[in-house]
């Protein structure tokens, strides 16, 4: 299908509120984390464990449906993953634990398929021959803030709604399914930007992806995509969990407490992506190496809450991890799409993706080295790592 005679500058908007949906309904459940450990008798490893089958869902769909939207299109990708996102939700309201895994297991699959699909149509309706007004960037900027937003409010929404509603582990996931049946009408009215062909590329073809042996993508994406959600998640599903174990009234209100650090975390990644597009604009390093400074300084703090659990060291743990999510992801993103080929561009958007979710990963791994040393330990060689990460994209010359 080729380009409309006339330009469309909102074209992207249904697309970008789907993504919106998708990553609310991703990102919802982890300010429920302390509410599942205390009503429902779960674990730190079970929460951590529901936190990265996510990741199992995700990764694999992310490698495979985002070749297949180059192939194919990106409308029956996004749309098929907005479905298979409001269906998750409904699945989790059984609130039984296998239910929680799979549950968990289909939001990861939308995400993967809506990720790198929406990122891609998000970037070409926002191109010049949709939108004349904008400039080298805006796609990925406006994808990556789509994301974060749902990312977000959707635990906020969640977190604030379970501490004080009744059946909390019921009612807070009933705003998603609300949004996620409102954005299906306009995506399904969005216009296709890949164009249809005779010739269908094989998929076996398109899940090979050249762009990946990029040198700016090996030697800067790469190293910097994991702290993404590494930043994210420490934010949002270790420490918070800490405050709850050591009990008193802290520990009481514990679930709005995780919504608040949920949305100063993933509100921050949304605020600071313009900064980011703006040190990005000529050449990303600039971006990557403040996104993980921040991080680096995040868990920094992290050490010292880790040590002696107390509210209000929370702010600026958030605030800095926040920073660093937003700024890491806004430069892997828009380097991205800048080293992809034209008609791989949501397949290596895929893999970009599937970097940032072994990010994921952190929460259950640090609960199982607690067996080896305690959290102030952990994080602080987890801070070091990301300072190494720093020095790297601060030497680095490609």
């Amino acid at each position: 299908m080729s380009a409309p005679a006339q330009p469309r500058p909102r074209a992207w908007v249904p697309v970008a509120l789907a993504m919106f949906a998708i990553g609310w309904g991703a990102n919802q459940f982890v300010s429920l984390l302390v509410a599942y450990r205390r009503d429902e008798g779960l674990s730190s490893v079970d929460v951590s464990a529901l936190v990265g089958v996510y990741a199992l869902g995700l990764i694999p769909a992310l490698l495979l449906l985002g070749p297949v939207s180059d192939a194919r299109g990106r409308g029956p990708v996004l749309r098929a993953a907005a479905v298979v996102s409001v269906l998750a939700t409904a699945v989790l309201l059984l609130d039984q634990l296998w239910a929680l895994y799979a549950g968990r297991l289909l939001a990861g699959v939308a995400s993967g398929a809506a990720f790198a699909a929406g990122s891609a149509w998000v970037r070409e309706l926002s191109g010049p021959a949709w939108d004349p007004t904008t400039v080298p960037g805006t796609g990925a900027r406006r994808a990556a803030t789509a994301l974060s937003a749902g990312f977000g409010l959707g635990p906020l929404v969640a977190g604030l709604v379970a501490q004080w509603a009744p059946h909390p582990l019921t009612v807070a996931y009933l705003p998603h399914l609300v949004l996620g049946l409102a954005v299906l009408v306009p995506l399904w009215r969005s216009p296709e930007t890949v164009p249809r062909s005779d010739t269908r590329v094989p998929l076996r073809t398109a899940v090979r992806i050249a762009s990946v042996r990029q040198p700016r993508f090996r030697r800067l994406v790469t190293p910097v995509a994991p702290w993404v959600f590494t930043a994210a998640t420490v934010s949002l599903a270790v420490l918070p969990g800490l405050l709850a174990d050591g009990g008193g009234v802290a520990a009481e209100y514990a679930v709005a407490v995780n919504a608040v650090v949920a949305g100063l975390t993933l509100g921050t990644g949304v605020l600071v992506q313009p900064l980011a597009r703006r040190l990005a604009a000529a050449d990303t390093r600039p971006a990557a190496r403040l996104g993980t400074a921040a991080v680096v300084a995040g868990l920094v703090v992290a050490v010292a809450y880790a040590a002696a659990p107390t509210p209000w060291l929370l702010v600026p743990t958030a605030l800095l991890l926040g920073a660093g999510y937003g700024c890491c992801l806004v430069a892997g993103l828009l380097e991205t799409q800048r080293v992809a080929a034209p008609h791989e561009l949501a397949g290596l958007t895929g893999v970009f993706y599937a970097l940032t979710y072994l990010g994921f990963a952190a929460p259950l791994v640090l609960a199982a080295l607690t067996a080896v040393a305690p959290y102030p330990v952990l994080l602080a060689v987890l801070a070091g790592l990301a300072a190494l990460t720093l020095a790297w994209t601060t030497v680095d010359r490609t």
